[in-house]
């Protein structure tokens, strides 16, 4: 009699998901209750209240501008999350080898290093908005690519993808704080929006994985069924753009913007310490985004990834949550760089462990967790400080430029490793361990030259 042996899949429980939507919701609803600047607004005197009657109207169009701008963002993170989803899975359905995955990975790779580098640039010439239309327009081209053909060329929908992921790292935020700025908003209203837009777009990542999931019920029909929504999402996305804020130019010519950029970025050593922690992040973001799944499901283990994708999303939201309690709200005497770098540390050495190869999948699941809990709180608090350091007419190209290193590292890596396969992918992990950590040390130079403040520095 033959011996059956039974696998069974792997998957977080239920009570997980639970945790996670109940700490978020208890870090949001908490705060005002139990922040130290609660305490202060409730004890405040009658003048108080009457100063704060006369900054109803103010907070009122601040909060119709943080609405709209959220409503656009969330529309924006559905659509990248419907055509990102599947993964290799849609590669698989098209006949890509592993070999061609690599290559198409490699050609989006290559195109954001050459062309999008110098995205930002041309946002900042030419308006944020026009690149955020720029963002939507290339997924519809590869929706329009998808429906119209039964094998689309699988090289160029991922160049467009990945440079319309390159765009939304710094079209949405360049838009929303330059027009913030133009509207004359108080600058410390920014940090709402800073973590909310880190919140939001998690769970629009998590609803596009389930729509996406609802609409594919048969992968031999392929993928059309969610390029038509993606498609008219983005058709809502340019019309909503468009008309929800005029578009502006702040520089005449090329030459008045690299003497600005030159001037106000270039001799800053601040933004070079800025540039540098956060290009070290998209670098260890980008390669987790690429290993995670591998790492998981070595040795041929069974596991349910469609399950464990939105704990890391749903730890993501959580560290988010905790960026208002952290940024000065709560606490006046703390700042974005007293605690970033214990941040990136932590986000360190998570993936530290990981590069040791546990081979437990609960214990990688936990490790990849605290990574994006840590990422949650890192991302609004380095918007933060783009705004404290770096004039909003020139953070397009700041952030674009700052990611090139990263890029090309990440280029290296994945040919070194992915073709040719001479780094493992603990080796490969262990390096984005190592930027995290170099990121730490950018921010603790930060924090010494804090002390004399850039020239540009609001009180946020």
């Amino acid at each position: 009699m033959g011996l059956v042996i039974e696998r069974v899949e792997w998957e977080p429980g239920s009570r997980t998901f639970f945790l996670l939507f109940c700490s978020c919701l208890s870090s949001i609803f908490l705060f005002p209750y139990l922040s130290k600047k609660s305490t202060v607004v409730v004890a405040t005197n009658a003048r108080a209240a009457h100063s704060s009657l006369l900054e109803f109207g103010s907070t009122t169009s601040f909060l119709s501008f943080q609405r709209s701008f959220l409503f656009i963002y969330s529309l924006a993170s559905v659509i990248g999350g419907l055509q990102t989803v599947f993964g290799e899975d849609e590669y698989q359905h098209y006949g890509a080898s592993r070999e061609q995955m690599v290559l198409c990975l490699c050609a989006g790779i290559a195109a954001t290093l050459s062309i999008g580098s110098f995205l930002g640039v041309l946002s900042d010439i030419f308006g944020p908005r026009k690149a955020c239309i720029t963002y939507c327009i290339l997924h519809l081209f590869v929706d329009v690519l998808r429906s119209i053909s039964a094998h689309p060329i699988i090289w160029m929908s991922s160049v467009c993808l990945a440079l319309a992921s390159f765009i939304f790292l710094f079209s949405f935020e360049t838009w929303m704080t330059t027009e913030h700025e133009r509207q004359g908003h108080r600058q410390d209203l920014l940090t709402d929006t800073f973590w909310l837009m880190i919140f939001f777009e998690s769970a629009s990542l998590i609803g596009s994985q389930a729509l996406a999931n609802l609409l594919v019920t048969d992968l031999e029909k392929g993928f059309f069924l969610p390029s038509a929504p993606a498609a008219l999402l983005s058709l809502t996305s340019i019309l909503c753009i468009r008309k929800m804020w005029n578009g502006h130019k702040h520089f005449a010519s090329f030459r008045d913007y690299g003497n600005s950029f030159c001037m106000n970025i270039l001799r800053d050593k601040r933004i070079w310490l800025l540039a540098g922690a956060q290009g070290c992040l998209h670098f260890s973001v980008s390669i987790f985004w690429i290993l995670w799944a591998p790492t998981i499901v070595a040795d041929g283990r069974d596991v349910n990834l469609s399950l464990i994708y939105p704990c890391f999303l749903g730890s993501r939201m959580l560290g988010s949550t905790t960026f208002p309690w952290l940024s000065g709200a709560g606490s006046s005497n703390i700042h974005n760089e007293d605690y970033l770098s214990f941040a990136f540390a932590i986000a360190g050495l998570s993936l530290t462990l990981v590069a040791y190869d546990y081979q437990e999948i609960g214990v990688l699941v936990v490790l990849f967790c605290v990574f994006h809990a840590c990422c949650g709180l890192i991302f609004p608090s380095l918007a933060r400080l783009r705004t404290a350091y770096v004039p909003n007419e020139l953070r397009g190209g700041m952030m674009s430029l700052s990611f090139a290193p990263a890029n090309a590292i990440i280029l290296l890596v994945v040919v070194q490793g992915g073709y040719y396969r001479n780094l493992s992918n603990a080796w490969i992990v262990a390096f984005s361990a190592l930027g995290l950590f170099i990121a730490a040390g950018f921010i603790q130079m930060l924090k010494r030259w804090r002390k004399h403040p850039h020239p540009n520095w609001r009180k946020l």
